[in-house]
């Protein structure tokens, strides 16, 4: 089914290109939360510190792209940081 007007085709190529960026940041966004939890079970304190740091700055970014919504990304980095500060 191919749609009529030349608007809709358009719409359907910048839908694509959106759901690709946002796959590839979301999936950005969980290897690096994993790999964070990963430095704190491993008691490196100091590197998960710095990491954490950049974390924040993606998970802001993701939100002001609106890839995920504001208070997600806050609840996010909320609870990472109570992880990282236990």
């Amino acid at each position: 089914e191919m749609p009529n007007k030349h608007a809709a085709l358009k719409q359907i190529r910048k839908d694509r290109v959106r759901r690709a960026r946002n796959h590839a940041i979301r999936s950005e966004l969980k290897t690096m939360t994993k790999r964070l939890h990963e430095l704190l079970n491993a008691q490196k304190r100091d590197e998960a510190a710095t990491y954490m740091q950049d974390l924040a700055r993606r998970y802001d970014h993701a939100a002001s792209a609106g890839v995920i919504h504001r208070n997600t990304a806050s609840r996010y980095k909320s609870r990472l940081t109570s992880r990282l500060n236990k």
